[in-house]
């Protein structure tokens, strides 16, 4: 089972990305929409959690920048008639934490939202899902065993995609600053980058 890849980025698809690493192995690793956005540029080095999926006919490997969201796929996975394209769906759209929102408010309409999934459907995920997601407790997030909070780099690539920005011409700015100062904050970062970005100009 391979729980951990770290190598250079080699290309970026729509759904997935390939790495290779430092054994000259390549890997494609498939990726939720969110993960494919805060993906370093090509040629850089890239580390992510993974879960390997075995199917009669395939064996995929599927990546996440925190163990976090990692362990809320595997649950994903549980779910009965949940497969890992809906699961990887879900995660495109939700943090682990807006899920366990969206979970705790049994929120059907919500989870419609994803595509594939109908109101039927979504009222069935929910109250599997509250069975299965060991980690929500009383509204809160129980961090448990192995779990660790999502890296800064993501959340402040996402706040700046926001503000309009592409990960392509914001992402080697931000190494840079998270080099320099790594236990920088979400939004301290955000301000740093902005303040190298008005340099560049």
């Amino acid at each position: 089972m391979i729980a951990y890849i770290s190598g250079t980025l080699l290309s970026i698809g729509e759904k997935s990305c390939i790495i290779l690493t430092s054994s000259g192995l390549g890997y494609e690793v498939y990726l939720s929409s969110r993960t494919v956005q805060a993906l370093p540029r090509s040629g850089e080095e890239v580390k992510l959690y993974t879960t390997t999926v075995v199917r009669e006919d395939t064996l995929d490997l599927y990546g996440f920048f925190s163990l976090e969201e990692r362990e809320t796929f595997k649950v994903l996975l549980s779910t009965p008639k949940l497969g890992p394209k809906t699961a990887l769906a879900i995660l495109s759209i939700f943090t682990p934490e807006k899920l366990k929102n969206v979970v705790s408010a049994e929120d059907e309409r919500m989870l419609s939202q994803v595509p594939g999934i109908g109101i039927k459907s979504a009222r069935r995920i929910l109250i599997d899902l509250k069975d299965r997601l060991k980690f929500i407790i009383a509204g809160k997030v129980q961090p448990g065993p192995g779990f660790s909070k999502p890296p800064v780099r993501e959340d402040v690539l996402m706040g700046l995609t926001s503000l309009g920005y592409t990960p392509l011409e914001i992402s080697h700015i931000l190494d840079e600053v998270l080099e320099k100062e790594p236990d920088l904050d979400v939004s301290a970062a955000i301000r740093a980058v902005l303040k190298e970005k008005a340099r560049d100009k």
